[in-house]
């Protein structure tokens, strides 16, 4: 291996490691998001909303990076395409932490308030919606594409999990009025839970790409949720 391909080599490494770290962090920033509504925590819910300071400079630092590697060593076919496929993923990522923010900030909205029904679903929502984002990034390191096509089956559950809290909030709000601001607030973070899944989603297609170089939608067919 020549010196030069050796140094290009290290460099996708040290890119494949950015990616999970920032990843990392995401998955950290859902769960602490999550977990911060269930308990009423603000605390932790400022913390979230702080750390996306952090993530937007890891998507900043990772761009520079594959921007840089694309112009120094001029890559092709299969390298290119992890090149670009990071690039992707990195938007994703970050989107999904802006999600795990906003679920942050209905945190404080409620302040401390009591919860009109203890949360279920959504926690079911935010624990397989963290699995996405870890099992995203191992495909993209392993470039295994069988776990990369499994990440449609999980946006399904997910979804369906979406559906189930649309429709309980939804009685809620026709029961009592006075539900209808806090189970609002609640619907908007399934909300953010289920975009998020989308976009671990959207990793896999690329993920796709990267490795077969072929543009596939991964989505198995799945009933719209409503809203």
């Amino acid at each position: 291996m020549s010196t030069s391909r050796g140094s290009f080599q290290k460099e996708l490494y040290e890119l494949r490691q950015n990616l999970l770290e920032m990843g990392a962090l995401v998955e950290s920033s859902i769960h602490r998001a999550v977990t911060s509504l269930a308990r009423s925590d603000l605390q932790l819910a400022e913390q979230v909303i702080a750390d996306d300071d952090i993530v937007d400079a890891m998507q900043l630092r990772i761009e520079t990076k594959c921007l840089n590697l694309i112009a120094l060593q001029q890559p092709v076919a299969k390298d290119l395409r992890v090149i670009g496929t990071a690039l992707k993923i990195v938007t994703d990522l970050e989107r999904m932490a802006d999600h795990a923010t906003d679920i942050a900030y209905v945190t404080l909205q409620l302040k401390r308030e009591p919860l009109i029904k203890p949360l279920v679903d959504i926690p079911r929502m935010a624990h397989i919606s963290q699995e996405m984002v870890h099992n995203a990034l191992t495909a993209y390191i392993t470039e295994d594409l069988d776990l990369a096509l499994s990440l449609s089956e999980q946006d399904n559950d997910v979804d369906h999990l979406y559906n189930q809290v649309f429709r309980e909030l939804l009685i809620y709000m026709i029961e009592d009025p006075r539900n209808i601001r806090q189970a609002t607030h609640l619907l908007f973070v399934a909300q953010h839970l289920e975009r998020i899944s989308d976009h671990a989603t959207n990793i896999g297609e690329w993920i796709v790409y990267m490795v077969s170089g072929e543009r596939k939608s991964v989505n198995a067919p799945s009933q719209t949720p409503p809203g």
